[in-house]
């Protein structure tokens, strides 16, 4: 039955999600031409209604942050990945730091508004097949998020985990944001259940998701050698998630 019932809630969420994409491509477009921060204003209340389309599916969304982050220094999200719905959550409840992301390149055409985000808005397109190239695109967006005080956003994990079951850190981008981003507040976040949205496959979607994200302690990266800190943000993220 539970599964039924999913049927016509999916079709009401991606009509939803899917307008709301068509709708903001030409605003972002109207808001660049004006500067960053009406496009980046623009970006933040699309991401909004991105997070309210869940709740079609009966999905609840709650973002556990009881630590005050500075919004005047460059940080580093790092957090687990299970469900490309990880990403209009963090964009919207963390919108006071500037969030970015290093996304792999086939992300940068063909989806309405993502992709022009990703493509304008500050992002980084890496090409997973050219690792040289990769790790060069992200060292100058490091240097961008040092310079101008904005949250450079990474998933580890490098794939997103079906089940919830948390996968190996591949720490080689990680290390290279700390390198170029000396100053950085690095800050953890455990991602839990958004796997489930996705339980029977893309089509229908899982119903009545209980979506945590829980931000752990920021940690100024300048306190540790890059290793130790790794293995700490690792730690953290892995022990907070939840296999049901």
């Amino acid at each position: 039955m539970r599964k039924l019932i999913a049927y016509p809630l999916t079709c009401i969420h991606l009509l939803f999600f899917g307008l709301t994409l068509l709708i903001f491509h030409p605003i972002q477009w109207v808001c660049l031409k004006v500067g960053y921060q009406a496009h980046k204003k623009s970006v933040s209340i699309m991401n909004l209604f991105l997070v309210r389309s869940l709740h079609f599916l009966g999905a609840r969304i709650h973002f556990n942050n009881s630590h005050k982050i500075a919004t005047n220094t460059p940080i580093i999200v790092v957090a687990n990945h299970q469900s490309l719905h990880d990403i209009p959550p963090i964009i919207w409840f963390m919108r006071k730091h500037h969030p970015k992301f290093i996304s792999k390149k086939e992300l940068g055409k063909g989806i309405p508004s993502v992709s022009y985000n990703l493509r304008h808005g500050g992002s980084v397109l890496i090409d997973r097949k050219k690792p040289l190239e990769a790790i060069e695109a992200i060292k100058n967006f490091g240097n961008y998020i040092e310079t101008n005080n904005r949250a450079a956003i990474i998933f580890p994990e490098g794939t997103r985990s079906k089940d919830g079951a948390p996968r190996k850190f591949q720490t080689k981008g990680f290390l290279t944001l700390l390198k170029k981003i000396p100053s950085a507040v690095v800050v953890p976040i455990t991602i839990n259940n958004s796997w489930k949205l996705y339980r029977y496959g893309k089509f229908p979607m899982g119903i009545g998701a209980n979506i945590t994200f829980t931000i752990h302690k920021p940690l100024v990266a300048s306190d540790y050698n890059n290793e130790e800190l790794i293995r700490l943000v690792e730690t953290q993220i892995k022990e907070a998630i939840i296999n049901e």
